[in-house]
């Protein structure tokens, strides 16, 4: 005859298991795959499309070594290049960058009259100083969180 054993928490719990059928857990895990830290800012930007020489404004939301977020007036389409130029404060001096992005997703219009579409850009094309410029503000905001 087999003498009883004690059961902790974990015992009980599988226990239990052991009778029912296994089925497989379904769940919802994020994994993060950005390879940039981003920081949230509020800055002005000035953007152009590829079709157009009028520069219209926007303002981005947060920034990283990758790309912004940016809220646009007008609907970008996925894929779609355009130039931007991000404002930044440096000290008592007002710096700049300009770049090539890339639009890589949308989200929806946030309603009839806001006038805002939100975007993810990557960076595809930047000078070596403005590159030095982002890389040094970004490290600038890290210091600030």
């Amino acid at each position: 005859m087999e003498s009883p054993r004690a059961e902790g928490p974990l015992e009980a719990m599988t226990g239990d298991m052991d009778q029912k059928e296994n089925k497989p857990r379904i769940g919802i895990t994020h994994f993060e795959r950005r390879r940039h830290p981003r920081f949230a800012i509020d800055l002005p930007v000035e953007y152009y499309r590829a079709d157009s020489i009028k520069p219209q404004t926007g303002r981005a939301i947060n920034v990283s070594e990758g790309g912004l977020l940016i809220y646009f007036s007008e609907k970008m389409e996925i894929g779609q290049q355009l130039k931007v130029k991000l404002f930044f404060a440096s000290g008592a001096r007002l710096n700049s960058i300009e770049c090539l992005v890339e639009v890589v997703w949308n989200d929806l219009h946030l309603g009839e009259g806001w006038g805002d579409y939100r975007s993810g850009v990557t960076f595809i094309d930047i000078t070596p100083v403005d590159l030095d410029r982002l890389k040094k503000f970004l490290r600038s905001l890290a210091h600030e969180y």
